[in-house]
């Protein structure tokens, strides 16, 4: 006889028709929702790894905003541009820098596919301006679930890890989000492994997911097929914006598009990774999803940055929480 167990400690939302092995618990988690904001967390080409799941929404008739922590010098767009305080619509025709701008690259990338091409980027600023920022979109755009984006996985780090790999916006992104009154809040992952680079184990990241499932805050693991739509037009945008950026293309997004195609192992693809061995793998092709409120609730800094302006106050605050923590002590994967 078959007895079904008993949901996890502190899940308030198990249901198991919800929580099947027939529906991914991403998408189930989102099935109800009418506008999406899917929002690049860690600044750069973030925006880049939430394409596949917008691309899916959007087949699906889901409404899809897509937005982005910059790195481009926003003072350089147009006036007329800012949506409001450091939040700027970025279309096709917006002038800026041409040099480094992936929000207007995939903008004029989303155009030429007939898709929808409006690209909103986030100013680089603390906590406080920023969820003002994400608030303002919101109650404009009517959102009702917003998930977060990490190329990478370096989000899902507490604090008190033996990496932390590059924390600054993405868990300022986290805070920001964190104290939100929105249904679903959520973050996924999309390049397990490339954080490597800046330090972070990924034994480590396994067992933070390990007890966010025991939490109940663990929606699984998702795969982009290679032959799909999806997986095919994300390949697409990434060369698209490695061609429009040619001095600075993401190496992350390199990595996990030539994941999705099959690609294995040191596979070069700018002079950016010259010297270094890349380890492309399955494992990059894949979103790992959890609640955006429980994973908030485990990172130990949290509550040091939450009145924070800028980035350097966010940094210095990391940095001296990180002074005076004792880090756990890493396990190698033992196969």
């Amino acid at each position: 006889m078959i007895t079904t167990p008993p949901p996890p400690t502190g899940s308030g939302r198990f249901d198991f028709v919800r929580n099947s092995l027939a529906t991914p618990p991403l998408f189930a988690a989102l099935d109800t929702a009418r506008s999406v904001l899917i929002a690049g967390a860690g600044g750069g080409f973030d925006v880049y790894a939430g394409l596949p799941l917008a691309i899916a929404l959007w087949n699906s008739g889901v409404t899809v905003h897509l937005a982005n922590l910059s790195f481009t010098p926003l003072e350089l767009v147009d006036l007329d541009a800012w949506a409001a305080p450091n939040v700027a619509l970025i279309q096709p025709d917006t002038a800026g820098p041409d040099d480094y701008f992936p929000e207007r690259s995939l903008a004029r990338w989303l155009a030429t596919n007939d898709l929808p091409r409006r690209i909103y980027a986030f100013s680089k600023v603390g906590v406080q301006p920023l969820r003002a920022a994400y608030q303002h979109l919101v109650d404009t755009l009517d959102v009702d679930a917003i998930v977060l984006v990490d190329g990478g996985t370096d989000i899902l780090m507490r604090g008190d890890e033996a990496g932390l790999g590059t924390p600054v916006e993405d868990i300022t992104s986290l805070a920001a989000v964190a104290a939100l009154d929105v249904r679903v809040k959520l973050v996924t992952c999309l390049g397990f492994g490339v954080d490597a680079y800046h330090g972070v184990v990924h034994t480590q990241v396994l067992e933070n997911l390990a007890a966010l499932d025991r939490d109940g805050g663990y929606l699984g693991a998702l795969s982009i097929p290679n032959a799909s739509r999806e997986a095919a037009l994300y390949r697409d945008a990434v060369a698209d914006g490695q061609a429009a950026t040619p001095l600075r293309p993401s190496i992350v997004n390199g990595q996990i598009a030539a994941a999705t195609s099959g690609a294995f192992g040191d596979v070069q693809f700018t002079r950016r990774t010259s010297g270094t061995e890349l380890f492309v793998n399955p494992l990059m092709a894949i979103y790992f999803t959890v609640d955006l409120d429980k994973l908030a609730a485990r990172c130990l800094y949290l509550d040091r940055i939450e009145h924070t302006h800028g980035m350097r106050q966010v940094a210095k605050r990391i940095e001296a929480f990180r002074d005076e923590t004792a880090t756990r002590i890493p396990r190698a994967f033992p196969h």
